[in-house]
């Protein structure tokens, strides 16, 4: 019970950071990364907040990801919806500045994709499931034998390229983190030796499996009791 609960502070550790590094790319103003640029083309289409179109699209990927046969973790659930959460709560009540400036823009940038890797060490090394997005990824890897970076690739442009129509905002640092991010989280893993193949993630059908053979025991244990 205390290694679960370790991993859960550690999950949503890792989940309220990876909130507040969106939000300083975001606040940056150079332009949004691939899926921010969808969920920003969702909130001009809708109305609703980036937040909100986060989980929107998460909910749609977690149901995705277990038709094509992912197991989903509690992480992933947790993933889907806090992070839409805690990015509401920090824009809404305006905790991080908006940049009016190049240098102070790219400050935050390269500090929040900082943030976005410490964040993706936090909450994938909690071991509770990948996100709806890496598990999206994940999954098509494994239907397609393609590469994940062809996979990846596939997946970000198609979100950029639909975010672009709806009006979402691509700038020089939508390519700058399409191009930079993944080498920060690499190197963040390097700082902590974190190797992510060495991660055994607990899904929510084993979970619900080692409950549901507890309680046949407790009742198997109460009837030769009896």
């Amino acid at each position: 019970m205390s290694q679960m609960v370790r991993r859960f502070i550690r999950l949503f550790a890792g989940l309220f950071l990876f909130a507040v590094g969106i939000v300083l790319t975001i606040n940056a103003n150079l332009g949004l990364s691939p899926w921010d640029v969808f969920h920003q083309g969702i909130t001009y289409l809708t109305g609703i907040t980036m937040g909100q179109a986060s989980i929107g699209v998460g909910i749609i990927l977690v149901m995705l990801n277990a038709v094509l046969g992912e197991s989903l973790g509690w992480g992933s659930l947790c993933n889907m919806l806090f992070i839409g959460l805690f990015m509401d709560l920090i824009m809404l009540n305006h905790f991080i500045p908006l940049s009016n400036g190049i240098f102070s823009g790219l400050i935050m940038m390269f500090l929040g994709m900082f943030i976005i890797g410490l964040a993706s060490y936090f909450y994938i090394s909690a071991g509770l499931g990948s996100g709806p997005r890496d598990g999206l990824m994940i999954a098509l890897t494994k239907k397609t034998g393609r590469s994940v970076r062809f996979i990846r690739n596939s997946i970000e442009i198609s979100a950029l390229f639909v975010g672009y129509l709806l009006g979402g905002f691509v700038g020089a640092g939508t390519l700058i983190m399409s191009i930079v991010l993944g080498y920060i989280i690499q190197f963040v893993f390097k700082l902590f030796r974190f190797n992510v193949n060495q991660i055994q993630h607990r899904f929510i059908d084993v979970d619900l499996k080692l409950l549901r053979a507890k309680i046949l025991k407790k009742k198997a244990s109460q009837t030769t009791g009896i």
